[in-house]
C-alpha cells in the first residue's frame, strides 16, 4: 500500500457538493493518473488477497464498477455489478436503503449470484453505510456469503462502520474523520 500512499493526494475534496454541508471525496483525478489507478488496483488487491478463495467481486455502482473488475481479473474471480433500480435486463432482486442526502433502491440479477458463492463487496465510498449494507442484503437472499467489504475511501464520521456492525471483514485505503 505504499505505493497507494504516494498517490492518495489526487483525491481531492470538493466543498458543499452535492448539497450545502457535504464535503464530496472526487477520486476521478486518481483514476485519471495511470500510475495512481495501478497503485490503487494494486493496494485494494493485496488487501482482498487475504480472504481468498473469492468467487465473485460485487462492485457497487457507479465508482465501484471502476475498481472492481480489475481487482476480480487479479483476484481470478468473476465480476457482478449491483446497479440503481431499472438498469439490469433480467429478473432482478432490490433493497431500498438511506443515503447521507436521501435514498435509494439497488439490484442484482437473480441467477448473478449462487448458494455458497464466497463474494467480496467494492464500493468507493463508506459513508452511512447503507449501501454495502443493500449489497450485502442482496448476496445474502440469493444464498451468497460475504467475505468481506472493501473501499477505497472511509467518511469515519458518517458512522457507516458501526451501523454495518458485522463480523465481515471491513477494509478502506484511506479513512477521512
Amino acid at each position: 500500500m505504499s505505493d497507494f500512499a504516494a498517490h492518495s493526494d489526487r483525491i481531492r475534496a470538493v466543498v458543499d457538493w452535492p448539497e450545502p454541508g457535504v464535503t464530496f471525496r472526487d477520486i476521478t483525478p486518481l483514476l485519471a493518473d495511470p500510475e495512481g489507478l495501478a497503485a490503487t488496483v494494486d493496494a485494494l488487491t493485496d488487501v482482498a488477497d487475504s480472504w481468498r478463495p473469492i468467487d465473485t467481486v460485487v462492485g457497487i455502482e457507479a465508482r465501484g464498477f471502476v475498481l472492481a473488475p480489475p481487482v476480480a481479473l487479479r483476484l481470478g474471480a468473476g465480476f457482478v455489478p449491483v446497479r440503481k433500480a431499472g438498469k439490469l435486463p433480467a429478473p432482478t432482486v432490490s433493497r431500498t436503503y438511506d443515503l447521507e442526502y436521501g435514498s435509494a433502491t439497488v439490484e442484482v440479477h437473480r441467477d448473478a449470484i449462487s448458494p455458497g458463492d464466497r463474494v467480496l463487496i467494492m464500493d468507493d465510498v463508506l459513508a452511512t453505510g447503507g449501501t454495502i449494507a443493500a449489497a450485502r442484503e442482496l448476496v445474502t437472499s440469493l444464498g451468497g456469503v460475504v467475505i468481506g467489504e472493501l473501499v477505497l475511501l472511509e467518511l469515519a464520521a458518517l458512522g457507516g462502520r458501526d451501523r454495518l456492525g458485522s463480523d465481515t471483514p471491513l477494509a478502506a485505503l484511506v479513512t477521512y474523520p
